[in-house]
């Protein structure tokens, strides 16, 4: 048998990171360069993939390229696909961080249910859910070439259960209906092509809960109260789920959730 540096060992496999400049897109990029993987930052910020890029580089281990890409637009959405193929010469994993999240600015998101706009909806929807139908689609080729292809879809607990919004309570936070749809839509999209696409790709998600980026003090502390674990998250946390399910430490794992709650969803 393999040992587990061996299982684990990414050395000549190709990633594409979508949302690879956020914070989550972070994590993902230090756990697969740090594996030995070739990897492609896919970002709607020209500027935050190209300093992303070389924040991931700076050993000069990896290589590395920025893709800017606006996952809105479907045409563009498959030209990246085809530049990262091209490029980085195929393609084994990609792992879907973008998403329009709590903090998204557009009007008629972040907002009482009767005041979330359609528009906001199917943006949303276009970015968290169909962008990734349009990636995989594009990549599959590319993922099955060398049979070792792995999806992986960042979800969320709101793909699984409803919010409690009480925990919003006093703070300009929300949780758009939007969100939640669209996070389990990707649950769901994950199950689904890791059926069809089997055997020469593995398709699995991960589902966070609650990720500490400095919110309002009466917010995490309700949170906090209310998880098992008794902290929020950190991206550091995610790594580890990562790294199993983009390389050969989950070569028997397809169409399965990780959750990474703190134990919220336990309860």
């Amino acid at each position: 048998m393999r040992s587990l540096t061996e299982l684990a060992d990414l050395s000549g496999r190709r990633a594409l990171i979508t949302g690879g400049a956020g914070h989550v897109g972070l994590a993902v990029g230090e756990v697969l360069t740090e594996m030995g993987a070739a990897i492609a930052i896919l970002d709607v910020d020209p500027d935050a993939c190209r300093e992303r890029s070389l924040i991931l580089n700076k050993n000069q281990a990896n290589f590395i390229i920025s893709v800017p890409c606006n996952l809105l637009d479907e045409q563009e959405t498959r030209s990246a696909v085809q530049r990262v193929v091209r490029e980085l010469g195929g393609l084994e994993i990609i792992v879907h961080c973008a998403a329009y999240v709590g903090t998204t600015q557009d009007e008629g998101w972040v907002a009482p249910f009767e005041k979330q706009k359609v528009d906001a909806w199917d943006r949303a929807l276009r970015v968290n859910l169909t962008a990734p139908f349009i990636l995989v689609q594009e990549a599959q080729e590319a993922l099955k070439k060398t049979g070792k292809g792995s999806v992986i879809m960042i979800s969320s607990i709101y793909g699984m259960v409803g919010p409690d919004m009480c925990l919003y309570d006093g703070t300009m936070m929300g949780n758009p209906a939007g969100y939640g749809a669209s996070k389990g839509g990707l649950l769901q999209l994950s199950r689904y092509l890791a059926t069809i696409l089997a055997p020469n790709i593995r398709v699995n998600s991960i589902s966070p809960g609650g990720i500490w980026r400095d919110q309002p003090e009466s917010f995490r502390e309700r949170y906090e109260a209310r998880t098992p674990l008794r902290r929020m998250g950190t991206e550091e946390d995610l790594k580890g789920a990562i790294a199993y399910l983009a390389s050969d430490l989950s070569a028997y794992v397809t169409g399965q959730n990780l959750v990474v709650d703190g134990g919220w969803t336990a309860w």
